[in-house]
């Protein structure tokens, strides 16, 4: 990337132009030594009396493993191939071997679970380098709250129906596709900021979909809400660190809170 970093980060001030608190669009997998730091997100990291994230056990990987195997287990689902769209079962079963996960498990995953399992097929980063994870390795000793537990956030997928599963994994596999020539825009965007690529990412693809696009952003948004609110109804200022998704477009966070009387500022 061409210039210094500047991800998604936000400013939040309230109506006499104090700052109350702080968002940070994070990704949850980036290359090994990536530098996306700014001063002002250092500043921020320091001054941020403590943390919400997404998931506040993200670090447990166990017990994530443990809760992604119990939810997305179902003997007998049967071959992937047969649960989607002939004309992508080729690019789909390709990916499925490049995963190096035997077919037989496939054969008894529910089709969001394998979704998600392919979904780390041809990635550019790595989970261990997520800014949600920097994040709170950072906040230790502060408090650290999350939106969501990784049994609710799982719970979300597992309670799709079968057809908005099958068009998860469907979805899946056409943006695996279309990115094979640059598997890093996306990383590349959210590292420059480049709001506009970021914002098209939440309504093309699987986001394209309007059942997964509330399920798995607007919905979840509009409940986080309440807790945004509620933290910076106190004295003590947090840092909001998601991904950033959730802090893009009309349907954002930050645009929420502006209807509320906040102002949100990009921090670039």
């Amino acid at each position: 990337m061409d210039g210094a970093p500047s991800p998604p980060f936000f400013e939040i001030t309230n109506s006499v132009g104090l700052t109350e608190g702080w968002m940070l669009g994070t990704i949850h997998a980036l290359p090994d030594g990536t530098d996306w730091r700014t001063p002002a997100i250092d500043a921020a990291i320091e001054d941020a009396d403590r943390a919400v994230v997404e998931v506040v056990n993200l670090r447990d990987a166990a017990g994530v493993a443990e809760t992604f195997a119990r939810l997305s287990a179902t003997p007998g689902m049967g071959p992937l191939e047969q649960r989607v769209d002939p004309s992508i079962a080729g690019p789909l079963m390709e990916m499925a071997e490049l995963s190096g996960i035997p077919p037989a498990r496939f054969n008894d995953t529910e089709t969001w679970g394998a979704a998600i399992m392919l979904a780390r097929v041809g990635a550019v980063g790595e989970p261990r380098n997520g800014v949600d994870r920097y994040i709170l390795s950072r906040f230790e000793g502060r408090p650290t709250y999350g939106f969501e537990l990784a049994r609710e956030q799982l719970g979300i997928f597992d309670a799709l129906a079968e057809e908005d599963q099958r068009a998860l994994l469907e979805g899946t596999v056409e943006e695996w596709e279309a990115s094979k020539e640059d598997r890093g825009h996306l990383t590349r965007a959210w590292l420059s900021g480049d709001d506009a690529a970021l914002e098209a990412a939440t309504t093309t693809g699987i986001m394209a979909d309007p059942e997964l696009r509330a399920a798995l952003l607007v919905d979840r948004n509009t409940k986080w809400l309440r807790n945004v609110l509620v933290h910076l109804g106190d004295r003590e200022r947090p840092l909001f660190a998601v991904g950033a998704a959730h802090l893009i477009g009309p349907d954002g966070l930050p645009a929420m809170l502006e209807e509320r009387g906040y102002t949100v500022t990009r921090v670039r």
